[in-house]
């Protein structure tokens, strides 16, 4: 690594840091953090640990992988927001290790450098690490089973062989068989084009897959024990529910042909390809120059550098491409091979269009996202500022130091674009996810129920939606279906939690009942321009209520 750029890539890796792990006491805003933490902090309530519950309700949608580290964390920090991130920023980290270590086998020190800059700084990670679901921790197993893969591809150690199948096994139980597109479909790429077919004829890949089936048996036991061995349970509205099936084929591959217990009805071939644009910025235009010079360079018989990255990214990326199930956070899972693609492109001196490209695709960004962030600062006008005025401050520096001592002008557009998406991303953390976790009447519910004066209440909700409720709740939630309630009768004294459209259904139907509280609340996931501007927030925003009957 050069010198003069060592201090800047180790400043902003610590700035990275920083910035990744700032939202770490966030509280819960979208609905799935609040699930996968509810189902965790089951696990502790009920003393279990291969059956997963919500609602008191047996749960089949995710391997278990994820809610055991998160149960860890729980027994040994208590239940918070940030003990359920925790063990995912740990894997965030580790992916960044990997990257660094998979970039540097192959292109070097610094280009190592700015792959993990890369990672670190992508829009929809940080997001990611703040919003946790499962991408964290698969980011991580792919990247790290990729490593471990290519160098038992190059000689055989055992050391490889057990991590690679110990990785592989973590990604499958933390997502599914999908994630072996990712990782064996690179090797097979690197085999391809290396033209090494009769490496794959050898021992070795044989105990890898062994060793894979062998790491992977706990999740087996445990949808075993509570799905196959009780065909009596009904799942899915339907009974003889096998969970090792699920897990082998419904829960991936089923959906993405569009059969088994859950399906989807629409999709778009180009959805990833527009999302990516935010949810890899400010490097997805980088990302794409990339691809196409790669596929130039094969289509032109050029030797690659490895093949893994390319391969194993591009195949899982169509994939998700082509499956009906779709959501921007999917592809996270393959940002740090993204990274690997592009860090060379961000570093090495390119044609004179190359170059023009290069820097006009990053200085969008450069441009875009500090307007970006005061003008949403200026129509949100939050309460408290003093974070907004600590983060204009730093990045001001940063950028001043950059400008004053980096030379080379492409390395200084590359360090310019880290420290302003770390600049926006620190403000979201800090100030903006404040604003919009004030006006989750969930969390305000459950404050309101956690005080001593309601332990005796039985506590129901009329959604399995309401998870942020079900989380933030000292008490077990159990489920009651809205067009149940009427009929319903409590054995002990109860309270309900409803939203807006449950209360104008109970409404309607004239259904008896009496409103113990209710609270403001920003019913949306996605943020509208009104909820934005204070001064149009009063529009958006509704209500939720405690109910008894």
């Amino acid at each position: 690594m050069k010198v003069q750029n060592k201090p800047f890539y180790l400043l902003l890796f610590v700035l990275a840091l920083i910035v990744n792990f700032s939202g770490i006491n966030v509280k819960f805003f979208t609905d799935d953090p609040g699930l996968y933490a509810s189902i965790a902090k089951n696990l502790i309530y009920k003393k279990e640990f291969f059956a997963l519950f919500t609602y008191n309700q047996d749960w089949l949608d995710k391997p278990h992988f994820p809610f055991w580290m998160v149960m860890c964390s729980f027994k040994l920090f208590g239940i918070s927001q940030w003990a359920y991130r925790l063990p995912a920023l740990l894997f965030f980290m580790l992916s960044a290790l990997y990257t660094w270590l998979f970039s540097k086998r192959y292109y070097g020190t610094e280009v190592a450098a700015m792959a993990v800059l890369i990672l670190m700084t992508s829009l929809s990670i940080i997001m990611s690490n703040t919003d946790v679901r499962a991408e964290p921790y698969l980011m991580a197993f792919v990247i790290g089973s990729i490593y471990h893969v290519a160098r038992l591809h190059e000689r055989y150690k055992f050391s490889d062989l057990i991590l690679a199948a110990l990785l592989t096994a973590c990604a499958l139980m933390t997502k599914g068989l999908f994630v072996m597109v990712a990782i064996y479909g690179g090797l097979l790429g690197q085999v391809l084009f290396e033209r090494r077919f009769t490496s794959l004829f050898n021992f070795k890949w044989l105990a890898l897959a062994v060793l894979i089936i062998v790491f992977i048996s706990p999740e087996l036991y445990a949808l075993y024990i509570q799905f196959d061995a009780h065909p009596e349970k009904l799942v899915f509205g339907t009974h003889h529910v096998s969970g090792i099936k699920w897990f082998l084929w419904d829960s991936q591959f089923g959906r993405f042909v569009n059969k088994g217990p859950i399906t989807h009805k629409s999709g778009d071939v180009f959805f990833f390809v527009h999302t990516l644009l935010w949810a890899f910025a400010p490097w997805c235009l980088m990302f794409y120059y990339a691809v196409f010079k790669n596929l130039k360079s094969i289509y032109q018989k050029q030797k690659l550098t490895e093949y893994y990255t390319l391969c194993g990214g591009l195949l899982l990326l169509i994939l998700f491409s082509l499956s009906k199930f779709q959501l921007p956070f999917y592809t996270n899972t393959i940002f740090p091979l993204f990274a690997v693609i592009a860090a060379p492109y961000c570093f090495k001196q390119l044609s004179k269009a190359g170059t023009a490209f290069r820097l006009v695709g990053q200085w969008v960004y450069i441009v875009a996202f500090p307007v970006l962030v005061l003008l949403i600062n200026y129509f949100s006008s939050p309460a408290k500022e003093l974070w907004f005025y600590v983060d204009v401050i730093v990045a001001l520096l940063v950028i001043a130091l950059i400008c004053y001592k980096i030379k080379i002008n492409h390395i200084k557009v590359f360090l310019l674009n880290c420290t302003v998406v770390l600049f926006v991303n620190f403000y979201l953390n800090t100030v903006f996810y404040e604003q919009i976790t004030a006006y989750k009447g969930q969390i305000t519910a459950a404050d309101y129920l956690n005080q001593p004066q309601f332990d005796h209440l039985h506590v129901y909700s009329l959604r399995t939606e309401n998870n942020i409720f079900q989380f933030y709740n000292h008490k077990h939630v159990d489920f009651v279906p809205l067009e149940q309630f009427q009929n319903f009768k409590p054995v002990d004294s109860a309270v309900f939690y409803v939203n807006q459209p449950s209360m104008d259904i109970l409404v309607q139907s004239h259904a008896q009942f009496k409103i113990l509280q209710s609270f403001t609340d920003y019913p949306q996931e996605n943020l509208l321009p009104k909820f934005i501007n204070r001064a149009t927030r009063g529009e958006v925003l509704g209500k939720v209520y405690l109910i008894e009957k």
